[in-house]
């Protein structure tokens, strides 16, 4: 089961550049041009409370919400993989992602309010509302959809 929670883990890893030049053109379009000091810095402040492994039940099933720099990946038992990006757009916090089963159910979610215990997040499809608790010791739980995955 491990194995294949690192294989979905790695799936979130694929979806981005992940090197320096992603930086340089990936910033936020407010009216103040960012700066070597000032700009970043408050950029990443702000998005590292969203950092960490997220849980939540939704309609019976277990969903994990998992955040590292600006990749998400989401897994939901019943065989739901989604990978995207998280962090600050226009001063909102904001999570971006893609299904494999091709669902727009949390296609983008707008972050509410996060603290060191838990998250709450509104979707911008059928889902509404889903309020995640901080996975104790950063560990996710075992049973996690690995379906389709690697192989």
């Amino acid at each position: 089961m491990a194995a294949g929670l690192a294989g979905a883990l790695a799936l979130t890893a694929c979806s981005g550049g992940g090197d320096s030049k992603d930086d340089s053109t990936s910033g936020p379009t407010g009216s103040a041009a960012p700066t070597a000091t000032g700009a970043t810095t408050g950029a990443a402040s702000a998005s590292d409370a969203l950092q960490g492994s997220w849980l939540a039940t939704t309609d019976g099933k277990a969903v994990a919400l998992v955040i590292t720099g600006k990749q998400a990946g989401l897994f939901a038992t019943g065989g739901s993989v989604c990978n995207g990006a998280a962090g600050e757009e226009s001063g909102m916090r904001m999570i971006h992602l893609t299904c494999t089963d091709g669902s727009k159910n949390r296609a983008t979610g707008m972050v509410d309010s996060v603290d060191e215990t838990s998250m709450k997040v509104t979707w911008s499809g059928g889902l509404r509302v889903e309020t995640y608790t901080k996975a104790e010791g950063g560990q996710l739980p075992s049973g996690l959809p690995t379906a389709g995955l690697g192989s």
